[in-house]
């Protein structure tokens, strides 16, 4: 098993709306990034566990735990006109974007912030903490995940 952190805004995409939603399951869609598509695409398989992270917020931090319930397949945002992550180059016969979906586990006891993480020690090397990450996808290793549920 694998483990993983996932940002959305809030506003956009919650983690009550996550769990709000039927079988608490809803796909991961709009990543228009090479780097964290390649984690979805090739790396994340199902029932590996995910942070999930809320971003652009007053206090941005890690709120609740979800799982890949599906693996990568074609993001069908991408050919849709009427839609924001509408790529015109991505082709349907070979999609350049990919999503998976992920299933509500539970909310955490508290938000965990960005700041308490960068302030500990114990999570130098954590992808997030590291000066210009600005991925929506990336792996925590297992210590990192086992220290923050510990921060809970």
């Amino acid at each position: 098993m694998a483990y993983w952190l996932i940002k959305s805004e809030p506003e956009e995409f919650s983690i009550d709306d996550l769990r709000a939603c039927p079988r608490g399951t809803e796909h991961w869609d709009g990543v228009r990034n090479y780097q964290a598509r390649n984690y979805m695409r090739d790396e994340m398989k199902k029932g590996d566990q995910i942070f999930f992270y809320h971003s652009n917020c007053k206090a941005p931090g890690i709120v609740g735990i979800a799982r890949v319930a599906r693996e990568a397949y074609p993001d069908h945002t991408a050919f849709d006109p009427e839609d924001p992550h509408y790529d015109a180059k991505s082709d349907p016969q070979k999609p350049t974007w990919c999503m998976v979906d992920v299933k509500f586990v539970r909310t955490l006891r508290r938000n965990i912030t960005l700041a308490e993480l960068k302030a500990d020690p114990a999570l130098e090397g954590l992808a997030l903490v590291r000066k210009g990450n600005r991925l929506s996808v990336m792996p925590v290793s297992e210590d990192h995940w086992k220290h923050i549920l510990d921060m809970e």
